[in-house]
């Protein structure tokens, strides 16, 4: 592996082989999604809780400071919106030049396995993998899919995330499910977490994401379950503890409900 290649991946899962990443890119087909009007707003008091920010480069320009930052995965596929007819009709909305131009350390791009945009989607992935290994930028790729929530299984999520490894993905990030281990065992590459089942708790939040870690997944990247939290920074630390300090649900509940009485 090329030194830039391997020091933008080390920028990103840290010397404990576990990263935090934080999504902030649901804007490209969702608008002004639910506390996230204002992203600049939304991430100060997260970012010292990162490991790095997965973004726009709309969002990045106009809301990151780029004195004090993290990390930068910079989404690079879209096209389509909640109101368009098909979400997996995605294409590379953003150059790798752009990429360079913003000193991110890598790129993201969501596939659509199973979908109409199937090959459309996997083709986009290649193109893209072989431009980051042109100038050392990884690619992480996203099995997306979509509004057919019901394709969150380990069956179709290991199938996804190894189609995405064996096209030179250098991570994946997927769904929590049932049988992770089934998903984490079947690829290659560090998978990281995005969202699970839908939880009505804290704690089965960090239920999941410990189960996760558990079964060989890296970290997470995990954007609603923290910034639409009441508790936002208590949240992230939370997760955070889970990833990092290897702490059980339980202890990172505890300390969930023991940070929002402090002052961030």
């Amino acid at each position: 592996m090329d030194w830039g290649m391997e020091n933008r991946l080390a920028q990103l899962i840290q010397p404990d082989g576990r990263c935090c990443f934080l999504p902030i890119d649901h804007g490209y087909f969702q608008g002004p999604t639910r506390k996230l009007e204002k992203p600049g707003e939304t991430i100060r008091p997260l970012l010292p809780y990162c490991d790095a920010l997965f973004v726009t480069r709309g969002v990045l320009r106009s809301s990151v400071d780029p004195h004090n930052t993290k990390p930068i995965i910079l989404r690079v596929s879209g096209g389509t919106s909640m109101v368009g007819k098909d979400l997996a009709n995605e294409g590379i909305t953003t150059s790798m030049t752009e990429a360079i131009r913003l000193n991110v350390a890598a790129v993201g791009i969501s596939i659509f396995v199973g979908s109409d945009y199937e090959h459309e989607s996997l083709l986009n992935l290649s193109k893209l993998v072989d431009e980051g290994e042109e100038y050392g930028i990884p690619v992480m790729a996203v099995t997306a899919v979509g509004k057919e929530l019901e394709k969150r299984d380990a069956r179709y999520l290991a199938l996804s995330s190894r189609i995405a490894a064996e096209l030179g993905a250098k991570v994946v990030k997927t769904y929590w499910c049932e049988d992770f281990d089934k998903v984490v065992q079947g690829c290659p590459v560090p998978v990281v977490m995005a969202g699970g089942p839908k939880v009505n708790t804290e704690l089965e939040v960090l239920e999941f994401v410990h189960d996760g870690i558990q079964k060989g997944a890296v970290g997470v990247n995990l954007g609603r379950n923290i910034w639409q939290n009441d508790f936002p920074v208590p949240m992230i630390k939370a997760i955070r503890a889970v990833i990092h300090e290897n702490a059980s649900p339980k202890e990172a509940y505890d300390l969930f409900n023991s940070s929002k009485n402090e002052k961030d």
